[in-house]
């Protein structure tokens, strides 16, 4: 197989995790005999340095080509960011762009963390239980993101406003994902609304109960956004499945797992449209401007992000699942990145670049 990947580096970590996903993309290649040419594109704060916007023409270009994107994170330090008008800021200029763009409407963060590995979250043991395996659904191009926005400065600082807008095909087509999505897992789908409150998480539950007779071999369990907070602190396991949540919720609760795991650097993603088979690939984390350039920063998310690209856009299921297997093992053999190094003897303390080492040497080896 021949792909072109678009390369957006990002910001902070992002030039140091992105080699390691590239890293472990190549060994990919050589195992299977693919070819991935790779298409560098600048984007995010250091693109509006240099070429006077954070997503530039030329970047839109190469991604409008390629088969598929991975986008490392954006955002530099806040004494450089203060210096980018909010207007050019990587987020509304060139992040949700980037979603609009391309209509990538699903959101695949999946929550995985082995028992063997519950020594990484906060959480004690017993909560863990047998391990989590949730597959968190964010819807991505609709609600209070995407609706109309005034501005305090607008109004003379009398107000602002968020409109918080949600359409019927935006909701059913991703509810249709996010069913599909169950029914090859273990059947369960939680979805996740504040339907005591808000018209539009009505609106929500009406339309995914009525998709839900579609698929009888899914149990659909909906559940109060703010309980659902609680819910997976105390119990996360019961979440074990799909979890489906609208543009904002899922924003919130997916930082919330990256938590409940241990570290952010544990949250891979997938953004796409299942229609076009657009789509790009990122970790769920921030750039981290304060660690960047120090080898430390943990790849894993990247890493998986690569794992999801191999399936959801090249339709490669043994090669994705050989980065996931790789992934596993290494942590499995007592090694850890930095932020997961409590009581970790110093020799398993592994650096960005030796962890991705680490995980392509698994999959050359298996």
């Amino acid at each position: 197989m021949k792909k072109n990947i678009a390369v957006l580096e990002g910001d902070g970590i992002g030039p140091e995790i992105m080699r390691e996903g590239l890293k472990v993309l190549d060994a990919i290649a050589r195992k299977h005999g693919h070819s991935f040419t790779y298409i560098p594109a600048p984007f995010g704060a250091k693109a509006y340095f240099d070429y006077g916007h954070p997503f530039p023409e030329q970047t839109k270009g190469i991604c409008d080509g390629a088969d598929a994107v991975m986008k490392g994170p954006v955002g530099l330090a806040l004494s450089e960011m203060n210096r980018i008008p909010t207007e050019m800021s990587p987020e509304p200029a060139a992040l949700l762009p980037l979603r609009k763009r391309y209509e990538t409407y699903a959101n695949y963060r999946p929550v995985f963390l082995p028992k063997s590995c519950a020594d990484f979250s906060p959480l004690k043991p017993d909560r863990i239980g047998e391990g989590l395996d949730i597959l968190m659904m964010r819807e991505l191009v609709g609600g209070i993101y995407f609706g109309e926005k005034i501005e305090g400065k607008e109004t003379k600082m009398q107000y602002a406003r968020d409109v918080s807008d949600y359409t019927a095909e935006q909701i059913e087509r991703f509810a249709h994902v996010c069913f599909n999505e169950a029914r090859q897992r273990n059947g369960q789908l939680t979805s996740v609304h504040k339907a005591n409150v808000l018209a539009t998480s009505r609106f929500w539950n009406q339309l995914f109960e009525s998709i839900s007779v579609k698929y009888p071999d899914v149990n659909l369990k909906s559940m109060l956004v703010d309980n659902v907070a609680y819910q997976l602190s105390v119990n996360p396991t019961q979440f074990n499945g799909v979890m489906a949540l609208d543009n904002m919720q899922g924003d919130i609760l997916t930082d919330q797992a990256g938590g409940i795991l241990g570290s952010l650097g544990l949250m891979p993603s997938a953004c796409l449209n299942l229609q076009t088979g657009k789509g790009y690939y990122e970790p769920a984390h921030g750039s981290a401007p304060d660690i960047a350039g120090q080898n430390i920063a943990n790849p894993y998310s990247m890493i998986g992000s690569v794992a999801l690209m191999l399936e959801k856009s090249f339709g490669l299921g043994q090669e994705s699942r050989d980065v996931w297997a790789a992934l596993t093992n290494v942590f499995a053999e007592g090694y850890r990145t930095k932020e997961l190094s409590r009581n970790t003897p110093l020799e398993k303390v592994l650096s960005t670049s030796q962890f991705g080492d680490k995980v392509a040497e698994k999959i050359m080896a298996s």
